[in-house]
């Protein structure tokens, strides 16, 4: 059984912070939504050149992480 991921592009400053990111909710900072994918993500990052990184992730566990900041944002 082959499992669907999504695919997050992130984009950094020169300095490391994220710039960009997607699916990013409403009223969460780029950097914020970084971090949360983090802490869930396991294995699921991956750098690449020229400021750049992407997630692969489960859309449940989207879903999941932004459950979770949403409700600590309220």
């Amino acid at each position: 059984m082959e499992q669907s991921l999504v695919i997050i592009h992130a984009r950094f400053a020169n300095d490391g912070r994220v710039r960009e990111i997607g699916e990013c909710p409403g009223g969460i900072s780029p950097q914020d939504w970084f971090n949360a994918l983090s802490r869930h993500s396991a294995n699921g990052y991956e750098s690449l050149s020229g400021g750049r990184g992407i997630f692969r992730l489960e859309p449940a566990v989207i879903e999941q992480v932004k459950a979770g900041l949403l409700s600590h944002a309220t």
